[in-house]
């Protein structure tokens, strides 16, 4: 098992990666909430149960999909919550993918001012990125994450073995996140990326945790988001649009993000920041683990203007996440609208 430690300044944790079949006893003095989705549950609720060790353990299940990551859920969780009398003592935990830790996260953090909550992914997207961080949130009809808090967990419980039921897509939507990872902060991290073998558990578990050392080095410099880590959205901003566009319904959010690194690719390279070669070279990795690469624009128009709902924005500017070069990025918020659209309309061909 590794243990990689997350130091913030409002708080120090542990993260746990084990690739073994054996999850770590959860042992707390009173009362447990496990949240999760129909799927999750049916396939690893009865296993989280029998490890925790707990004065009373409750289950809340919500339903499954970025669509149901709204206020109706997070009502819906606090009602278990009161129902079951949990206090300030209790704990959360948080079985399921992105959509169950942040929406789990967010609700532990407004519970009676703030509880305590666990972190159990199940995906790998919430391996490598979600789940640490304390970044949580819901969306609204306005846009992605746009309601939410920051909130660290207790400690977060990434077991491999928690990852052999996820289908190939799934599987395929975290390694997007993986790539982000390298591509903003680590060149030989990125070209290892090129020639693993992910279905081979060991590098799968360096993999893994590479990713959480690296998102666990920008979030101990910056836990609030003021700036370094502004760049792990590399990505998310052409991304959640495309979400916020096709209704949370079309694409998983790894999907999106990497369409959203190739359209931020082009236009670094637009702009003179980046060689076609490194575009291309990106481009094709995402293609190997069937990333989609590119999304058609129905309205350029549009897709401009939900850019401003983007929580980057301040002042009428949009702030775009651009690398440099594989493995460095900068922050841009005076690209002219002229570039931006030139690159938008290539996407509407």
């Amino acid at each position: 098992m590794r243990e990689i430690i997350i130091h913030t300044p409002t708080k120090e944790y542990s993260v746990f990666i084990d690739e073994t079949h054996n999850l770590e006893p959860i042992v707390h003095n009173g009362k447990v909430l496990i949240v999760s989705n129909p799927k999750v549950a049916g396939l690893h609720l009865s296993k989280i149960i029998a490890k925790i060790m707990a004065k009373e353990v409750y289950v809340c299940i919500i339903p499954d999909g970025e669509a149901y990551k709204d206020f109706k859920s997070v009502e819906y969780i606090l009602e278990c919550a009161f129902t079951h009398r949990l206090d300030r003592n209790s704990l959360f935990v948080a079985l399921g993918g992105g959509v169950v830790g942040d929406i789990v996260g967010f609700v532990s953090g407004i519970y009676q001012r703030g509880v305590e909550f666990i972190q159990i992914p199940t995906t790998l997207l919430a391996q490598v990125d979600s789940s640490v961080g304390g970044k949580t949130g819901i969306n609204n009809a306005f846009g992605k994450n746009l309601v939410g808090l920051f909130h660290q967990p207790k400690a977060v419980y990434a077991n491999l073995d928690l990852l052999a039921t996820l289908d190939s897509r799934e599987f395929s939507a975290g390694v997007a996140e993986i790539i982000k990872m390298a591509v903003c902060f680590d060149k030989e991290f990125f070209a290892y990326l090129q020639n693993a073998t992910l279905d081979d558990r060991q590098i799968l578990e360096y993999v893994i945790a590479k990713s959480i050392e690296i998102k666990a080095r920008v979030v101990s410099q910056d836990e609030k988001e003021k700036g370094l880590r502004a760049a792990l959205n590399y990505g998310h901003t052409f991304g959640h649009v495309i979400e916020n566009l096709t209704h949370y319904t079309s694409y998983l959010h790894g999907e999106c993000v990497a369409i959203g690194m190739c359209m931020a690719n082009d236009l670094a390279h637009k702009l003179g920041l980046m060689a076609q070669e490194e575009v291309e070279c990106i481009k094709h990795l995402l293609s190997r683990y069937n990333l989609p690469t590119y999304y058609k624009i129905a309205d350029v128009r549009e897709f401009w203007e939900k850019f401003f709902l983007d929580k980057k924005s301040k002042d009428s500017k949009i702030t775009f996440i651009l690398p440099n070069h594989i493995g460095d990025v900068c922050m841009r918020d005076d690209i002219p609208q002229e570039i931006v659209m030139q690159v938008l309309e290539q996407y509407n061909k």
